[in-house]
């Protein structure tokens, strides 16, 4: 039976149980032997070496997010057969301290990720930004976006006569996108009086002049909470962090049957396709007038959630993602000649 090593740095963070927990039940259906495993974000290199026997267990070991120095990299190729760096977000910079600053760059961060990508046998990047990063340094690189499960998300369409309710779904520390669009938020809910801000999150924006609608998160009430809105918002700032996001949240507006505005950014450019499924919004006076269309065309929101959800299923269904994955790790586990 092969086996097969899937390590993160927390186990019940998004973008692992996204990626990785959602292939343990196909790759066990396929015959392999899983295990999960947390791995410490610091003791550098000794954290490996106490690992090796765990390590010389796995036929393949996923890195999921973890970035290795130049000497550590080669160390983990000593004692793992083969490996993946799962990748899902532009982890080679940092998140920009302040809304429009610049993403934090250092050559230590670059050059651990180069030396990660350097050392293992595939690299399983989540958009083609991430893709087009790693290239530069990796033997083989294949996209598999991040995907999602769509029957989780049962489409109930919101009445037309319901207040307007655009929805947010995220974490605290990407409220800071939303705050991007206030004024342009401000300026709807002016005109249209009934118009709510359904925030789906564990904190909330304290905002004047708009009905900002708190919905604590939960991962048994998210799809119902967002199936009961009428539109989807994704705004980020046009930098290198934002650039590498891979756009999940559009992806579950899009289950739900929800039109999207979005940031033209990265991997936001491929989930709504401008005209299509949704709209995309430059600055506050486009995010207002798209935000605007939608509010007053139910025809248009209806046309532009049908196509969402049949974009999401063709390109992100999970079941996809999940055969696509399986396929990696068989063809990493066959004999090498």
């Amino acid at each position: 039976m092969p086996t097969a090593l899937l390590l993160g740095y927390d186990l019940e963070q998004p973008s692992f149980r996204h990626r990785m927990r959602s292939i343990v039940e196909p790759l066990r259906a396929a015959g392999w032997q899983v295990r999960l495993e947390r791995f410490p974000s610091g003791r550098y290199g000794l954290r490996t070496w106490e690992r090796r026997e765990l390590l010389q267990w796995a036929d393949v070991t996923v890195l999921h997010q973890i970035k290795l120095s130049g000497f550590e990299a080669r160390l983990l190729a000593a004692f793992a057969r083969r490996r993946i760096f799962d990748v899902d977000d532009a982890i080679y910079v940092r998140k920009p301290r302040r809304l429009g600053e610049p993403a934090d760059d250092s050559m230590w961060r670059r050059r651990k990720f180069a030396a990660t990508c350097r050392w293992v046998d595939v690299v399983a990047a989540g958009n083609d930004v991430l893709a087009g990063v790693a290239r530069s340094a990796a033997r083989d690189v294949v996209i598999l976006p991040t995907s999602i499960d769509t029957s989780c998300y049962q489409v109930t369409h919101a009445s037309a006569e319901d207040a307007p309710t655009i929805a947010w779904i995220g974490s605290p520390e990407n409220l800071v996108y939303l705050e991007m669009i206030r004024p342009a938020l401000a300026r709807l809910a002016a005109r249209h009086p009934r118009l709510k801000v359904r925030v789906i999150c564990s904190a909330f924006p304290d905002w004047s002049g708009i009905n900002v609608e708190r919905v604590a998160w939960s991962s048994a009430t998210e799809a119902q909470s967002l199936a009961a809105a009428h539109i989807g918002v994704m705004p980020l700032t046009d930098d290198e962090w934002a650039r590498g996001k891979c756009a999940f949240k559009l992806l579950q507006y899009m289950a739900a049957a929800l039109p999207c505005v979005a940031s033209p950014v990265g991997a936001n450019t491929e989930a709504v396709i401008d005209g299509v499924n949704g709209l995309h919004a430059r600055n506050n006076d486009e995010w207002e007038h798209a935000l605007e269309r939608l509010i007053v065309s139910p025809e248009l929101r209806a046309r532009f959630g049908a196509a969402g959800l049949a974009h999401v299923e063709r390109r992100y269904a999970m079941r996809n993602y999940q055969a696509d994955y399986v396929a990696l790790f068989t063809r990493l586990a066959e004999p090498r000649p």
